[in-house]
Protein backbone atom coordinates (compact mmCIF):
# COMPACT_ATOMS: atom_id res chain seq x y z
CA UNK A 1 0.00 0.00 0.00
CA UNK A 2 2.78 2.15 0.98
CA UNK A 3 4.46 2.01 -2.34
CA UNK A 4 1.31 2.29 -4.21
CA UNK A 5 0.05 5.74 -2.58
CA UNK A 6 3.46 7.33 -2.74
CA UNK A 7 3.60 6.36 -6.78
CA UNK A 8 0.24 7.91 -6.83
CA UNK A 9 1.55 10.91 -5.01
CA UNK A 10 4.31 11.66 -7.16
CA UNK A 11 2.43 11.00 -10.44
CA UNK A 12 -0.61 13.17 -9.44
CA UNK A 13 1.81 15.79 -8.14
CA UNK A 14 4.07 16.20 -11.50
CA UNK A 15 0.71 16.20 -13.76
CA UNK A 16 -0.13 19.26 -11.68
CA UNK A 17 3.36 21.04 -12.72
CA UNK A 18 5.22 20.13 -9.58
CA UNK A 19 8.75 18.72 -9.78
CA UNK A 20 8.90 15.54 -8.13
CA UNK A 21 12.20 13.84 -7.67
CA UNK A 22 12.88 12.20 -4.33
CA UNK A 23 9.25 11.65 -2.52
CA UNK A 24 9.88 10.76 1.25
CA UNK A 25 7.11 9.23 3.55
CA UNK A 26 6.74 11.20 6.70
CA UNK A 27 3.88 9.48 8.18
CA UNK A 28 1.60 6.07 7.64
CA UNK A 29 -1.30 4.74 9.54
CA UNK A 30 -5.16 5.44 7.98
CA UNK A 31 -3.29 7.49 5.32
CA UNK A 32 -0.01 7.39 3.97
CA UNK A 33 1.52 11.29 4.15
CA UNK A 34 4.68 12.08 1.22
CA UNK A 35 7.30 14.49 1.11
CA UNK A 36 7.30 15.67 -2.54
CA UNK A 37 10.79 16.43 -2.46
CA UNK A 38 11.90 18.85 -3.46
CA UNK A 39 8.68 20.70 -3.65
CA UNK A 40 7.60 21.52 -0.65
CA UNK A 41 4.00 20.33 -0.71
CA UNK A 42 2.81 16.96 1.08
CA UNK A 43 0.16 14.73 0.16
CA UNK A 44 -1.86 12.75 2.22
CA UNK A 45 -3.57 9.79 0.92
CA UNK A 46 -5.87 7.78 2.50
CA UNK A 47 -6.29 4.30 2.03
CA UNK A 48 -8.76 2.24 0.21
CA UNK A 49 -10.75 0.54 2.90
CA UNK A 50 -11.92 -3.00 2.66
CA UNK A 51 -15.17 -3.69 2.82
CA UNK A 52 -17.33 -2.61 5.99
CA UNK A 53 -15.30 0.17 6.62
CA UNK A 54 -15.64 1.91 3.18
CA UNK A 55 -17.13 5.45 3.54
CA UNK A 56 -20.43 5.69 2.26
CA UNK A 57 -19.59 8.93 0.33
CA UNK A 58 -17.11 9.50 -2.19
CA UNK A 59 -13.52 10.44 -0.76
CA UNK A 60 -13.27 13.34 -2.86
CA UNK A 61 -16.79 14.80 -1.14
CA UNK A 62 -15.44 14.57 2.29
CA UNK A 63 -11.17 15.93 1.39
CA UNK A 64 -12.90 18.76 -0.44
CA UNK A 65 -15.09 19.65 3.24
CA UNK A 66 -11.77 19.81 4.86
CA UNK A 67 -10.05 21.90 1.92
CA UNK A 68 -12.96 24.33 2.53
CA UNK A 69 -12.83 24.77 6.32
CA UNK A 70 -9.17 24.96 6.35
CA UNK A 71 -9.12 27.41 3.60
CA UNK A 72 -11.82 29.24 5.74
CA UNK A 73 -9.28 29.26 8.67
CA UNK A 74 -6.25 30.13 7.10
CA UNK A 75 -8.33 33.19 5.89
CA UNK A 76 -9.15 34.21 9.31
CA UNK A 77 -5.65 34.10 10.46
CA UNK A 78 -6.15 30.87 12.37
CA UNK A 79 -2.96 28.52 13.20
CA UNK A 80 -3.30 26.07 10.66
CA UNK A 81 -1.75 23.84 7.76
CA UNK A 82 -2.58 25.34 5.20
CA UNK A 83 -3.11 23.71 1.66
CA UNK A 84 -0.24 24.08 -0.89
CA UNK A 85 -1.08 26.91 -2.76
CA UNK A 86 1.06 25.51 -5.87
CA UNK A 87 -2.04 23.18 -7.05
CA UNK A 88 -5.81 23.76 -7.28
CA UNK A 89 -7.64 23.75 -4.03
CA UNK A 90 -9.06 20.65 -5.00
CA UNK A 91 -8.84 16.35 -4.19
CA UNK A 92 -6.47 14.60 -7.13
CA UNK A 93 -7.09 11.50 -8.62
CA UNK A 94 -4.46 9.10 -9.75
CA UNK A 95 -4.36 5.18 -9.69
CA UNK A 96 -7.63 5.00 -7.94
CA UNK A 97 -6.60 7.06 -5.04
CA UNK A 98 -7.79 10.39 -4.31
CA UNK A 99 -5.25 12.80 -2.35
CA UNK A 100 -5.00 16.01 -1.14
CA UNK A 101 -2.19 18.30 -1.16
CA UNK A 102 -0.74 20.74 1.56
CA UNK A 103 1.73 23.29 2.62
CA UNK A 104 5.36 21.37 3.85
CA UNK A 105 6.11 22.92 7.36
CA UNK A 106 9.61 21.74 9.68
CA UNK A 107 8.79 19.70 12.86
CA UNK A 108 10.39 20.84 16.00
CA UNK A 109 12.20 18.39 16.61
CA UNK A 110 13.19 19.40 19.86
CA UNK A 111 9.76 19.58 21.28
CA UNK A 112 8.53 17.31 23.56
CA UNK A 113 4.92 16.11 23.04
CA UNK A 114 2.39 18.18 25.32
CA UNK A 115 -1.20 16.94 25.23
CA UNK A 116 -2.32 18.70 28.36
CA UNK A 117 -1.34 22.06 26.82
CA UNK A 118 -2.61 20.80 23.82
CA UNK A 119 -6.00 19.93 25.44
CA UNK A 120 -6.21 22.99 27.06
CA UNK A 121 -5.61 25.17 23.44
CA UNK A 122 -9.19 23.01 21.70
CA UNK A 123 -11.22 25.52 23.35
CA UNK A 124 -9.95 27.99 21.47
CA UNK A 125 -10.22 26.29 18.45
CA UNK A 126 -13.80 25.56 19.28
CA UNK A 127 -14.29 29.03 19.79
CA UNK A 128 -13.37 29.34 16.07
CA UNK A 129 -14.48 26.89 14.29
CA UNK A 130 -18.04 27.54 15.45
CA UNK A 131 -17.95 30.89 13.36
CA UNK A 132 -17.55 28.58 10.49
CA UNK A 133 -20.20 29.53 7.74
CA UNK A 134 -20.20 26.57 5.58
CA UNK A 135 -22.36 23.49 5.74
CA UNK A 136 -21.47 20.23 7.81
CA UNK A 137 -22.49 17.28 7.59
CA UNK A 138 -23.66 15.19 11.43
CA UNK A 139 -21.14 12.94 13.09
CA UNK A 140 -19.67 11.57 10.00
CA UNK A 141 -16.83 9.64 12.03
CA UNK A 142 -19.59 7.60 13.76
CA UNK A 143 -20.72 6.35 10.01
CA UNK A 144 -19.09 3.14 9.97
CA UNK A 145 -19.58 1.91 13.08
CA UNK A 146 -22.88 0.44 12.19
CA UNK A 147 -21.79 -1.72 9.23
CA UNK A 148 -18.72 -2.58 10.53
CA UNK A 149 -20.09 -4.41 13.56
CA UNK A 150 -22.41 -5.62 11.05
CA UNK A 151 -19.55 -7.27 9.32
CA UNK A 152 -17.11 -7.60 12.78
CA UNK A 153 -16.34 -11.23 13.47
CA UNK A 154 -13.88 -12.20 16.92
CA UNK A 155 -10.48 -12.38 16.61
CA UNK A 156 -9.39 -14.57 20.06
CA UNK A 157 -6.75 -12.10 22.52
CA UNK A 158 -7.80 -9.36 20.33
CA UNK A 159 -11.91 -9.73 19.65
CA UNK A 160 -13.31 -11.92 21.90
CA UNK A 161 -17.23 -13.16 20.27
CA UNK A 162 -19.05 -11.76 24.00
CA UNK A 163 -17.34 -7.67 22.54
CA UNK A 164 -18.58 -8.62 19.21
CA UNK A 165 -22.49 -9.67 20.89
CA UNK A 166 -21.84 -6.33 23.28
CA UNK A 167 -20.75 -4.13 20.63
CA UNK A 168 -23.72 -4.93 18.70
CA UNK A 169 -26.43 -4.82 21.60
CA UNK A 170 -24.75 -1.14 22.36
CA UNK A 171 -24.98 0.09 19.06
CA UNK A 172 -28.74 -0.81 18.56
CA UNK A 173 -29.33 1.69 21.37
CA UNK A 174 -27.10 4.25 20.43
CA UNK A 175 -27.73 4.39 16.83
CA UNK A 176 -30.95 6.39 17.22
CA UNK A 177 -29.14 8.84 19.37
CA UNK A 178 -25.78 9.16 17.60
CA UNK A 179 -26.63 9.06 13.85
CA UNK A 180 -28.60 12.37 13.83
CA UNK A 181 -28.76 15.55 15.50
CA UNK A 182 -32.90 15.20 15.68
CA UNK A 183 -32.42 12.01 17.84
CA UNK A 184 -29.02 13.42 19.76
CA UNK A 185 -30.78 16.60 20.84
CA UNK A 186 -33.73 14.74 21.69
CA UNK A 187 -31.82 13.01 24.32
CA UNK A 188 -29.36 15.48 25.49
CA UNK A 189 -30.80 19.02 24.74
CA UNK A 190 -28.73 21.26 26.31
CA UNK A 191 -25.85 19.96 24.30
CA UNK A 192 -23.36 22.53 22.59
CA UNK A 193 -23.22 21.46 19.23
CA UNK A 194 -20.73 23.46 16.55
CA UNK A 195 -18.52 22.33 13.98
CA UNK A 196 -15.82 19.67 15.51
CA UNK A 197 -12.27 18.81 14.50
CA UNK A 198 -13.12 15.50 14.59
CA UNK A 199 -10.65 13.36 15.18
CA UNK A 200 -8.66 14.01 18.37
CA UNK A 201 -7.38 17.57 18.33
CA UNK A 202 -4.95 17.47 20.65
CA UNK A 203 -3.45 14.89 18.63
CA UNK A 204 -2.89 16.69 15.60
CA UNK A 205 -1.50 19.79 16.86
CA UNK A 206 1.93 20.08 15.57
CA UNK A 207 4.70 21.85 16.86
CA UNK A 208 6.59 23.56 13.67
CA UNK A 209 9.62 25.59 14.33
CA UNK A 210 7.44 28.60 13.56
CA UNK A 211 4.81 27.53 16.39
CA UNK A 212 1.89 25.26 16.68
CA UNK A 213 -0.54 24.54 14.12
CA UNK A 214 -3.94 22.57 13.58
CA UNK A 215 -4.31 19.68 11.34
CA UNK A 216 -5.71 16.99 9.95
CA UNK A 217 -9.04 18.40 9.37
CA UNK A 218 -10.46 15.07 7.11
CA UNK A 219 -13.24 14.27 9.99
CA UNK A 220 -14.13 18.13 10.10
CA UNK A 221 -18.28 18.01 11.06
CA UNK A 222 -21.17 19.08 13.62
CA UNK A 223 -21.07 17.03 16.30
CA UNK A 224 -21.25 17.64 20.42
CA UNK A 225 -18.35 19.10 21.86
CA UNK A 226 -17.20 16.15 23.38
CA UNK A 227 -16.69 14.29 20.77
CA UNK A 228 -13.18 16.04 20.28
CA UNK A 229 -12.40 14.64 23.35
CA UNK A 230 -13.07 11.10 23.37
CA UNK A 231 -11.29 8.51 24.35
CA UNK A 232 -8.82 11.13 26.01
CA UNK A 233 -9.25 10.55 29.65
CA UNK A 234 -10.40 12.47 33.06
CA UNK A 235 -7.47 14.35 33.10
CA UNK A 236 -7.21 15.74 29.68
CA UNK A 237 -11.25 16.28 29.81
CA UNK A 238 -9.88 18.58 32.74
CA UNK A 239 -7.24 20.36 30.75
CA UNK A 240 -10.05 21.57 28.33
CA UNK A 241 -12.29 22.37 31.06
CA UNK A 242 -10.04 24.81 32.55
CA UNK A 243 -8.94 25.90 29.35
CA UNK A 244 -12.89 26.54 28.61
CA UNK A 245 -13.38 28.66 31.98
CA UNK A 246 -10.88 30.53 31.50
CA UNK A 247 -11.86 32.10 28.11
CA UNK A 248 -15.52 32.16 29.36
CA UNK A 249 -16.66 28.54 26.85
CA UNK A 250 -18.66 25.74 27.27
CA UNK A 251 -17.19 23.20 29.41
CA UNK A 252 -17.87 19.27 28.95
CA UNK A 253 -20.94 17.60 29.98
CA UNK A 254 -20.05 14.15 32.12
CA UNK A 255 -22.98 12.22 30.63
CA UNK A 256 -22.46 13.44 27.22
CA UNK A 257 -18.57 12.81 27.47
CA UNK A 258 -19.52 9.40 28.57
CA UNK A 259 -21.39 8.72 25.43
CA UNK A 260 -18.82 9.71 23.46
CA UNK A 261 -15.78 7.64 24.67
CA UNK A 262 -17.96 4.97 24.41
CA UNK A 263 -18.55 5.56 20.67
CA UNK A 264 -14.86 6.00 19.85
CA UNK A 265 -14.46 2.76 21.77
CA UNK A 266 -16.35 0.80 18.98
CA UNK A 267 -15.19 3.45 15.98
CA UNK A 268 -11.87 1.76 17.26
CA UNK A 269 -13.01 -1.96 17.95
CA UNK A 270 -14.34 -2.44 14.40
CA UNK A 271 -10.63 -1.40 12.75
CA UNK A 272 -10.32 -4.94 13.94
CA UNK A 273 -9.95 -6.34 10.50
CA UNK A 274 -7.42 -3.99 9.59
CA UNK A 275 -4.86 -6.02 12.10
CA UNK A 276 -3.13 -7.88 9.54
CA UNK A 277 -2.41 -5.29 7.34
CA UNK A 278 -1.13 -2.54 10.24
CA UNK A 279 -0.35 -4.84 13.04
CA UNK A 280 0.67 -1.94 15.30
CA UNK A 281 -3.04 -1.33 15.36
CA UNK A 282 -3.50 -4.08 17.74
CA UNK A 283 -2.43 -2.71 20.63
CA UNK A 284 -4.53 0.07 20.51
CA UNK A 285 -7.59 -1.57 19.86
CA UNK A 286 -6.75 -4.06 23.30
CA UNK A 287 -6.11 -0.87 24.83
CA UNK A 288 -9.82 0.79 24.16
CA UNK A 289 -10.92 -2.61 24.29
CA UNK A 290 -10.16 -2.97 27.96
CA UNK A 291 -11.44 0.47 28.93
CA UNK A 292 -14.69 -0.46 27.08
CA UNK A 293 -15.10 -3.49 28.78
CA UNK A 294 -15.36 -1.55 32.21
CA UNK A 295 -17.90 1.20 30.71
CA UNK A 296 -21.36 0.59 31.61
CA UNK A 297 -23.57 -0.82 28.95
CA UNK A 298 -24.11 1.86 25.67
CA UNK A 299 -22.93 4.63 28.07
CA UNK A 300 -25.87 4.57 30.30
CA UNK A 301 -28.26 5.68 27.57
Amino acid sequence: MTETAVQAAATAARNLGLTVTDPSVLYEAFSTVVHLLPSPVVARVPMNLPGALQEPEPAVRRQQRELDVVVWMAEQGLPVVPPSPLVPLAPAEQDGLSMTFWTYVEVDQAAEPDYVGATARVPELHAQLVKYPGELPWMTPLRLIGPGLAAAEAVPGLLEQEDVDRARAEWKVLEPILTSRAGFEAVFPSATVQPLHGDAPSWNLITTVDGPLWADFEDVTIGPLEWDLAGFGPDLCQAYDEGARSRGLPTLDPQIQQVMDLARALQVLVCTPLVPQFPALADGIRMFAAQWRDMPFAGGC
